[in-house]
């Protein structure tokens, strides 16, 4: 996932601006067109059936009999048939899935090793994205199966003998089901957070006789030193003149240090589990010369999201930071970001040795800049590190760096270097941020499953609207193709828009037959034509297919809590819109679905 995607704050993502269309306004649209589709659809089955006027009477007296039922639904009813609904999956063993996800969770901990450079994010990605399939799985099993099975046992016709709507049945089920699966999520939440905590948490010893004093002057002095060999690690060990401190991030994580006058203890892991809130910035390159360039240089890795920077030459990656000012200090000890380095080397150098690099600051506007500042880069591990708010320029002039570097406009960059020939640093936009205070990891990992839910709703409402026209095996198989296509949905937006090399799905099955390259083009002809042809209706039917399809990708936010990035409030809330537009929109179609059932009439 990549992290930096622009999220529009709620009300314009809704409302939309001068630049985009809202939220709000595409749905109506797509209602509005599927409606006009689906009328256009039922008169031609019905005109089919009935006559041309019998058939158009069938339609209205559908369309006004909804409206009708809309507003005489009864919330008494629905959650009646949702109370059933909870009882019939309670009687299939649904809570059969929390035992699997116990299960896994049990014999877990014999396959994650914590010696990972980031155990954090290999334990919080793993049992997020377990209980994502868990809860999915679920929940289309419950919704697609479920109206089939009543009409096949025939106890259906016990629950329209008595005063309900089709649209009671329909919403009853999709509560129904959307109440067990919360009562699931809420227990895996709790467990997989105790499991990561618990997990990761450890401590160490500080190795006493290894504390070496050191001195900065006369008057200030401190200790260095290391901690023991725990869970595949140790840590730098920093203490004061009183021997009070703390164990040096490592394994993304740090030990506070406290001294009784006789033993130093160790406090367990400190930031396993974080909710960072960034500021990003823009980034742009330079190459060798020190040319600017949009993109990096391509060190050969196929996703090419990162640009690399060469080593020990004028190569650097820049970020462009906007709205900063002094309230970004709020200790007054200077700027913090974070910065995360990806490390590609050419030669292998001395094993387990850090590549130097360097971080320089500039002002944008007056081009005053400060001296490098120099760090030791691991590959893939996150840096965090304050700004000081006195620098020096490359004048050897002593500067201030709000009053110095950040421009009258708030602009700030901050460039960093690889100072080691032969190897490269890569980057993306979001390696490198500023950082406003954390928010609440507790808080941060129930947005994440509160995500989860957004997508175990969305499947539900799938399963039993379509569930009410066709057999459960169909359902599920509708369901199971909605998702996937769902979790796939820019590169299939892609191919209907035709930006995908080999072109339409049937010039690309024309290819794979007769062997021919994606590049090569097809010789003019009549073949060529009806290809042509065939994949213009195609592509609009795709087109119009992927205006409905969720995008579950983009409502996931797994990555956001592995890589300890706090999920943003403006996100929860378009999601859950999203969710509740996806119910009402699936309840309409369930309802008239169920309606084409005589026994629902």
């Amino acid at each position: 996932m990549v992290l930096e995607r622009d999220i529009l704050p709620y009300f314009q993502w809704l409302l939309g601006s001068e630049d985009s269309v809202g939220a709000l306004l595409q749905f109506v649209l797509v209602m509005l067109g599927f409606g006009l589709l689906a009328l256009i659809v039922g008169y031609l089955v019905a005109a089919a059936r009935h006559g041309l006027l019998r058939g158009g009477d069938v339609v209205f007296q559908t369309v006004t009999s909804a409206f009708r039922d809309l507003f005489q639904i009864s919330p008494r009813r629905v959650w009646a048939l949702s109370v059933l609904a909870v009882k019939e999956a309670w009687r299939r063993r649904v809570v059969v899935v929390l035992l699997v996800f116990f299960v896994i969770l049990l014999f877990a901990g014999w396959f994650l090793k914590t010696d990972a450079q980031n155990p954090g994010r290999l334990y919080i990605s793993f049992v997020l994205t377990a209980t994502t399939y868990l809860v999915l799985g679920i929940a289309l099993l419950l919704s697609a199966f479920s109206l089939p099975g009543d009409f096949k046992a025939k106890t259906i016709y016990t629950v329209v003998t008595k005063p309900v709507r089709a649209g009671e049945i329909i919403l009853g089920r999709i509560i129904g089901f959307t109440i067990i699966g919360t009562a699931m999520l809420v227990v895996m939440a709790v467990c997989s957070y105790i499991f990561v905590d618990r997990s990761l948490d450890h401590t160490h010893r500080v190795e006493e006789t290894g504390l070496k004093r050191t001195a900065a002057s006369d008057d200030e002095y401190g200790y260095l030193g290391r901690t023991s060999l725990d869970a595949y690690h140790r840590h730098d060990v920093e203490l004061n003149a009183d021997q009070q401190g703390e164990a040096l991030s490592n394994h993304s994580h740090t030990h506070s240090i406290e001294y009784d006058g006789s033993t130093h203890r160790v406090s367990g892991a400190e930031g396993v589990m974080q909710a960072r809130v960034p500021q990003w910035g823009k980034l742009r390159y330079l190459d060798r010369q020190g040319v600017e360039q949009a993109r990096g240089i391509n060190v050969g890795n196929e996703w090419s999201y990162r640009g690399f920077i060469a080593g020990n030459t004028q190569s650097a990656a820049i970020w462009t930071f906007g709205n900063v000012d002094e309230s970004n200090d709020p200790d007054g000890e200077g700027l913090p970001i974070g910065l995360t380095v990806r490390v590609f080397r050419t030669h292998k150098g001395i094993i387990g040795k850090r590549i130097p690099g360097g971080i320089q600051i500039r002002n944008p506007e007056t081009g005053v800049q400060s001296q490098l500042e120099l760090f030791d880069a691991l590959d893939d591990k996150v840096y965090e590190y304050t700004i000081p708010r006195k620098l020096t320029s490359t004048g050897d002039a002593e500067i201030d760096l709000f009053e110095d570097l950040v421009s009258s406009k708030g602009q700030v960059e901050i460039s960093v270097h690889c100072l080691a020939g032969g190897q490269y640093f890569g980057f993306a936009q979001a390696d490198c941020y500023l950082r406003l205070p954390d928010a609440s990891p507790v808080l941060n990992f129930a947005k994440v499953y509160l995500s989860i839910w957004v997508q175990m709703v969305i499947v539900t409402s799938i399963g039993v609207a379509i569930s009410a026209l066709v057999s459960g095996p169909v359902a599920m198989l509708f369901t199971v193709s909605f998702i996937l296509l769902g979790f796939f949905k820019d590169t299939f937006v892609d191919i209907a828009h035709g930006p995908e090399y080999g072109g339409g799905p049937v010039e690309s099955l024309y290819r794979l037959v007769t062997q021919m390259n994606m590049m090569s083009k097809i010789e003019s002809g009549v073949v060529a034509a009806i290809i042509q042809a065939i994949d213009s209706v195609l592509e609009a039917f795709m087109w119009s297919v992927a205006q409905v399809l969720p995008d579950f990708s983009a409502f996931s936010t797994v990555a956001f809590a592995a890589s300890g990035f706090d999920v943003p409030g403006d996100k929860v809330l378009q999601d859950l819109t999203t969710c509740l537009a996806y119910v009402v929109g699936l309840a309409v179609l369930g309802y008239f679905l169920l309606r084409t059932r005589e026994v629902a009439r």
